[in-house]
């Protein structure tokens, strides 16, 4: 049985977090590995003569999110049900609710969010759906609700709401993160610690392909006025960030923007007989000779990391450094998977070197190298050569990680 939170967060206004750790779940979106798991956050607030649902639990708690709504309140007495994003993570539950409620609350969501939940779940769940304006305010219990889109922040249905009176964002998914932390908000740094990877993570692979409009919609917010005044931030999963609001969005702006760590060099390879694995040793020696740390991840016939963790290390890094092997007459099917989510997911203005090994006829060098111009990363050289490396080939190695390092700088 997952574990289930209940606390209160204020009084005024009387404000409950509902949330659930899904220690279940292998892969996020049927596609990341996540062995950190996961939570699903929803709120629940009772002010004036309005009860406000914020989101609600995957459909697969189903069960668990009635039984644990019905301890704070009965679901009749639901009058609003505000919907930032309709990802089935976050909505799933709603139609049970719905049911359970009589249909009597009122959704609130984007234009998209209701196109979404009538394609998800049935016409007579948007029966009773209120579509607002980017920027709208609405008096609800005697409270401000003020409601903002943010768009591809992952989907666009996307919005935030503000509660003017007492400065709480309602984030959903923007705040998030993989993991399942010991503690429900920020108060403890170690947590805190512990914690951040997994929001980094979580941030490429799931909105990765919009990284862009991260950056964007913060400094929209920021523009508002909101970020930096608010009082806490009340994500879908993961944290609730009371003790330093800002710092996770912060944290979203240094990833979406790709602002590396000093030093910080991510070394990916394949290497089935050990050719690639030689050259790499040879590129991490030169890499520690000048300083610069190293953060490897190998494909090898004992070993095949997380692609989803490799996509975490994209973009505090310096620089990228590849190494793949040809495989018939194409790049090793676990690099070239790697790097088209790289590509997809991380795609920055880094520098890269690609290191390739063959045995008869190279080819992968000059795919990758092919696609690597195509994208935002900087090909910095390309070396590639035939079975064992010899000392020339070594030395074109380190040549090659002296230009990557003058052009990380």
């Amino acid at each position: 049985m997952p574990e289930i939170w209940v606390e209160k967060i204020l009084d005024e206004p009387e404000l409950y977090i509902l949330r659930i750790d899904d220690e279940r779940i292998k892969y996020f979106e049927a596609t990341w590995d996540i062995p950190e798991g996961i939570t699903y956050n929803a709120y629940l607030m009772k002010t004036g003569d309005a009860v406000v649902l914020f989101d609600a639990w995957k459909k697969d708690y189903t069960e668990e999110f009635l039984e644990t709504l019905r301890k704070l309140v009965d679901p009749k007495e639901i009058t609003h049900i505000i919907i930032h994003h309709t990802e089935p993570d976050h909505s799933g539950a709603i139609p049970a609710v719905l049911e359970a409620n009589g249909y009597r609350a009122q959704l609130i969501g984007t234009t998209f969010a209701k196109r979404f939940m009538e394609g998800f779940y049935g016409e007579k769940v948007v029966e009773n759906f209120y579509t607002i304006k980017d920027g709208e305010e609405r008096n609800i219990g005697g409270k401000t609700f003020r409601f903002i889109t943010v768009p591809w922040l992952h989907w666009p249905d996307t919005m935030i709401t503000y509660v003017v009176e007492d400065k709480l964002i309602f984030s959903c998914d923007a705040g998030g993160g993989y993991g399942i932390p010991e503690a429900i908000d920020d108060s403890d740094e170690e947590v805190v610690k512990r914690y951040l990877p997994h929001v980094t993570k979580y941030i490429v692979t799931v909105i990765g392909h919009y990284h862009k409009y991260i950056v964007q919609n913060i400094k929209k917010l920021k523009s508002l006025g909101i970020v930096e005044e608010a009082r806490m931030i009340l994500p879908g999963h993961g944290l609730i960030w009371r003790k330093n609001p800002m710092r996770i969005f912060e944290h979203y702006e240094r990833v979406g923007a790709g602002i590396p760590e000093k030093d910080k060099i991510l070394v990916i390879y394949d290497s089935m007989y050990g050719f690639v694995e030689r050259r790499m040793e040879v590129v991490i020696d030169e890499l520690r000779k000048h300083g610069k740390k190293p953060v490897v991840y190998r494909f090898t016939d004992k070993e095949a990391p997380a692609v989803s963790d490799i996509l975490g290390e994209v973009p505090d890094s310096e620089a990228i450094i590849i190494g793949a092997s040809t495989y018939e007459a194409e790049i090793h099917p676990r690099i070239r998977y790697t790097l088209y989510e790289i590509l997809d997911k991380a795609n920055y203005e880094k520098p890269v070197l690609i290191v390739g090994a063959f045995g008869w006829a190279g080819v992968a060098g000059k795919k990758i190298e092919t696609l690597i111009t195509r994208s935002k990363f900087d090909l910095v050289d390309v070396v590639e050569s035939r079975g064992m490396p010899r000392s020339e080939d070594e030395e074109k190695l380190r040549e090659g990680v002296r230009k990557l390092v003058a052009w990380a700088g």
